[in-house]
């Protein structure tokens, strides 16, 4: 099929020789453009009728040095045709002997004679093809040649004698037109006209191709593909060595799915190493060949081993001298076996910033991994090793310490590895092991003399003490010897401890520590312990309720998403906590899950424990009512017998919140006493971090034990008043009024919400609040009552989950907070001021849970599997239930939920968690542990 080509045959009918007048026709093209098969149809439509009498002959470069190679294919049988070089009138005399022959055979007959590539031809037959062209005129004879313009200039021929036709490319149409007649659908005709860029001999080896399935093929399909055999057997045996360069230039250029930058296709033609450089036509046309990536696999294929490798190089080079992005020199040098260059390393390094500021770790540590195959200088060496530890740690806790073990050790001068143990020190708590990491530092304190570098190891060893019970009181103990003599610079990060201390065991209030940090934020301190004193500053704060300048402060030194934090700075893992648990505090549970999710993610399971942020994303999770995602985050291992570290206990918190909100308050104690245990071991007394004995009490008030739950209640106040923010002390008031009952719990709740309203504590005002109302409900002032669970429902809705939202899996969820208001208002509706509790609204969310799942059928045993509670706890939500609905009988349950369901047309919403909800692997493998 010969299509558009209409031009082709124009011409031929314009030269016709027939009629005694000769003319010449050259078919100009870029290689596979059917320049042989419009000569093969030329020769076969001329020669027809027997009419004409057809000389061919076909140029190779493998005779493209023998003189009148063309010419001796032309007269096979002349041996007089010499095999040298004649000179001038030696070479004139052969010339018109042979167009003198030439025309005598012609006068028999015409004659067609048919060249194929024309640019092969050595120079003497090339001269002798001119000589015939000045003279075809008056003979009857056709020319008809064929040249490649990829692989040399036009052959200058007399335009007065014959003309050139240039063979365009096929039309998108045409190509279409072949591949539909090939019976291939539209989405494979798409890829013949954009693969093929209109060359024939591509579109007829890609509609071969695709007949037999799509490209690339699974492995398990023949591994030919005639598309990549027709560009890689035109590279290796027809190409010249220019056309062949470019081809392998552009291909690496336009590595990856996207095009070469236009720019940079003029940059590759100077990469040619050969004299005369290739055109920019020819270029530009090769480019829009090579933009799809079958062209491009096909050109590489074909390539010798290194040579894309140097063009990597070369094409990194001139982008590295252009003032290219540094990924984009990178992307390069990833395929130069050894970046040798120190221009190399440094454009590597450089990316690895870029990529990890940008989120993609795995690109970032490529990068570096890459820059440490070449040869480095020591000290750079282990500059690079150190990063790249910190990019590896939150994937994997093995690899990133025995990185930064590495990193660590390449440094010869002593003072170098003491600066750089902290960061190894670090990642090793990340990893858990905190007595390894006190190791280090003290380890890298005994190498040095500089005294003010063993203050700041010492210093630092404090900060990570933390993490241990037994080694962060003698830490203290050491702080409180040093700070009078301490350095102006390192006296703030020494202050800061010994206040979170005192703040932790209630030897200091809120407005003490705010005073000491205030004085200090403004002062000088040691450019390696910036961000550590940032971390203790900001834990302060946070304590203290400032929440958002504690806020701001970790937002300053922290890296914006999503571009990694390191872990490798124990300042970082301070400022990362404080921002985390100040956005829970102020109620933004969603900012939480969006910031600190990620990070759990990626390190769970990697050997790195954060369990901090897993506690605050857990929390944040509950609060926003998705239990099962909370729980799934605490389902990780816990501590270890020799880890004592802070962040357990938080950990052990959350658990407590999440049995508590099911109703499990056996479970909801333990913890709470554990967290307890973990606090008191470290002189933990405060109650603004983990309130343990404040969920302790509510614990033990609803297992019917008031008086010890009154004793927790008690002493937690005490340390709230002592600490004195409105958040702990309206926190520890609730519990009291909940242990206590009565009068007493009243006036503390009325106290409590006081407080609370001035606050940044939304989610103690709201459950103040509602515990509130109930009271006034419960002493007869209804209207009261509903005005406190009106305005908690106004706070609590400023906390609710919008749609969309990470981790909301949907639509808007209500949270734990929008439910309990909800519930309550529903209970102060129905029973207005003091009237008995009785029906279905007078159920709890617990009781009704039970009651559900009872009158499906299911027993005490079932119903204690489906919710997790123990067999006590089901009897007793049933007997309370049976009393509040009038029934005596467990058989009696269905009816009376059919007849709410017909009183209000629907049935009534759980005031709680649907049966079931919550009940995920992670769940009960925790209880397990």
């Amino acid at each position: 099929m010969l299509l558009e080509r209409d031009e082709v045959w124009g011409a031929v009918a314009a030269a016709s020789a027939r009629a005694g007048s000769g003319r010449w026709m050259l078919l100009a093209a870029e290689a596979g453009m059917g320049r042989t098969v419009a000569l093969d149809a030329i020769v076969g439509r001329q020669a027809a009728d027997g009419a004409m009498r057809v000389g061919r002959a076909r140029c190779v470069p493998e005779e493209s040095a023998f003189p009148f190679g063309l010419v001796r294919q032309v007269f096979p049988e002349d041996a007089g045709i010499p095999f040298s070089v004649p000179s001038g009138p030696d070479e004139q005399r052969v010339f018109h002997r042979l167009v003198t022959h030439l025309a005598e055979s012609a006068a028999e007959r015409p004659v067609l004679l048919a060249v194929d590539d024309l640019h092969h031809a050595d120079e003497v037959s090339r001269r002798w093809i001119g000589y015939l062209a000045r003279r075809i005129a008056g003979l009857p004879v056709l020319l008809v040649a064929t040249e490649c313009l990829d692989q040399c200039d036009p052959t200058p021929l007399p335009p007065a004698t014959g003309t050139a036709v240039a063979l365009r490319p096929l039309s998108a149409p045409a190509v279409t037109r072949i591949a539909r007649a090939a019976g291939l659908g539209a989405e494979r005709a798409a890829t013949c006209v954009e693969a093929g860029a209109g060359n024939p001999a591509l579109v007829r080896a890609l509609v071969a191709d695709l007949a037999e399935g799509p490209l690339p093929r699974p492995a398990t399909a023949p591994a030919r593909s005639r598309y990549r055999d027709t560009i890689t057997d035109w590279l290796r045996h027809r190409a010249d060595p220019r056309s062949r360069h470019v081809c392998l230039a552009l291909a690496v250029a336009a590595q990856g799915d996207a095009p070469a930058a236009p720019g940079l296709l003029d940059q590759v033609a100077d990469l040619c190493p050969h004299r005369r450089p290739p055109s920019a036509r020819s270029v530009r046309r090769l480019g829009r060949l090579l933009r799809h990536p079958l062209a491009r696999e096909a050109v590489l294929a074909a390539a010798e081993p290194g040579e894309a490798a140097a063009l990597h190089a070369r094409i990194a080079g001139l982008l590295d001298e252009g003032g290219a992005p540094a990924t984009a020199v990178a992307s390069r040098l990833l395929h130069v076996d050894r970046p040798g260059e120190g221009w190399m390393a440094r454009s590597l390094a450089e990316a690895a910033e870029e990529a990890a500021r940008a989120g993609r770790v795995a690109e970032a540590t490529a990068y570096l991994r890459h820059a440490l195959s070449g040869p480095l200088p020591p000290a750079r060496r282990a500059g690079l090793t150190l990063r790249l530890g910190a990019l590896e740690l939150p994937h994997s806790a093995t690899a990133g310490i025995r990185r930064l073990r590495t990193g660590l050790e390449l440094h010869t001068d002593v003072r170098d590895r003491a600066a750089a143990a902290p960061a190894l020190s670090a990642a090793l708590v990340a990893g858990r092991r905190t007595g390894t990491a006190l190791s280090v530092l003290h380890q890298a304190g005994r190498g040095t003399d500089d005294d003010e570098l063993v203050q700041v190891l010492q210093t630092l060893a404090a900060l990570i003490s933390s993490h241990d019970a037994v080694a962060w009181r003698g830490a203290v103990a050491r702080l409180h010897v040093l700070a009078p003599t301490a350095p102006v610079t390192i006296e703030p990060l020494v202050c800061g401890l010994i206040t979170e201390y005192e703040a932790g065991a209630g030897l200091c209030s809120a407005a003490e520590a705010l005073g000491r940090v205030r004085r200090r934020l403004a002062a000088p301190v040691d450019p390696r312990l910036r961000t550590a004193w940032l971390g203790s500053a900001a834990t302060l704060l946070q304590w203290a309720d400032h929440l958002p300048e504690a806020r701001d402060l970790a937002d300053t030194y922290l890296p914006p998403a999503p571009a990694p934090p390191d872990l490798t700075d124990a300042g970082t893992q301070c400022l990362l906590s404080v921002r985390a648990e100040a956005a829970l505090w102020a109620g933004d549970f969603d900012r939480v899950v969006t910031e600190n999710a990620p990070l759990v993610e990626a390190s769970a399971g990697q050997g790195v424990r954060l369990p901090h942020l897993a506690a605050m994303v857990a929390t944040a999770h509950l609060e926003a009512g998705r239990r099962d995602e909370a729980w799934e985050v605490l389902a990780g291992p816990g501590p270890s017998g020799t880890d004592s570290s802070w962040e357990w206990n938080e950990l052990r918190h959350a658990r407590a919140l999440l049995h508590a909100a099911e109703g499990d308050w056996q479970a909801a104690l333990d913890d709470h006493l554990a967290c307890g245990a973990g606090q008191s071991a470290r002189d933990f007394v405060a109650p603004f971090a983990t309130p343990w004995r404040s969920g302790a009490a509510f614990a033990l008030v609803r297992l019917g034990r008031r008086r010890e739950a009154r004793e927790f209640a008690e002493e937690e106040l005490r340390h709230a008043r002592t600490w004195g923010t409105a958040r702990t002390v309206g926190r520890a008031l609730r519990a009291y009024a909940a242990a206590v009952g009565g009068r007493l719990a009243l006036d503390s709740l009325t106290e409590a919400a006081e407080l609370l309203r001035r606050g940044p504590a939304p989610v103690e005002l709201v459950e103040t609040l509602v515990d509130l109302g109930r009271a006034r409900i419960e002493a007869g002032n209804g209207r009261k009552g509903r005005d406190a669970l009106r305005e908690a429902h106004a706070v609590a809705l400023g906390t609710a989950v919008p749609a969309g939202a990470p981790g909301a899996g949907g639509p808007p969820r209500t949270g734990r907070l929008t439910g309990l208001v909800e519930e309550a208002l529903r209970e102060g509706r129905v029973r207005g001021g003091s009237r008995a509790r009785t029906g279905c609204p007078a159920l709890t969310a617990a009781e009704r849970r039970v009651v559900e799942l009872a009158a499906s059928g299911q027993t005490n045993a079932q119903i204690c599997a489906a919710l997790h509670l123990t067999r006590r706890t089901v009897e007793t939500h049933l007997t309370s239930a049976y009393r509040k609905l009038a029934v005596t009988r467990r058989t009696q349950l269905a009816a009376v939920l059919a007849r709410e369901a017909e009183h209000t047309g629907a049935p009534l919403p759980s005031p709680g968690t649907p049966a079931g909800q919550g009940e995920g692997r992670g769940r009960g493998a925790l209880r397990r542990a």
